[in-house]
């Protein structure tokens, strides 16, 4: 099986937020943690994967990456 983008999830403190997702993307949601499932044999909470997909997905752009470098946009304890 390849590998998937998301590892290991990490177990931080949550922050509570409410979200509203398309279907689809709640379907896709459901089909990733099942794959992760079988990949890692620990039983994955679809819901547990949007905050480490989001984290994931900022990293990877590498605009907001150079902008948040560059002291462009204020970092979350900077306010």
């Amino acid at each position: 099986m390849p590998k998937l983008k998301l590892g290991k999830l990490t177990d931080d403190k949550p922050i509570k937020v409410t979200v509203e997702l398309p279907a689809a993307v709640h379907r896709d949601l459901i089909l990733y943690a099942e794959a992760l499932t079988r990949a890692g044999g620990q039983l994955i909470d679809p819901t547990k994967l949007i905050a480490p997909m989001l984290a994931r997905f900022m990293a990877s752009d590498r605009v907001f990456s150079k902008l948040k470098r560059e002291g462009h946009i204020p970092t979350a304890d900077e306010g």
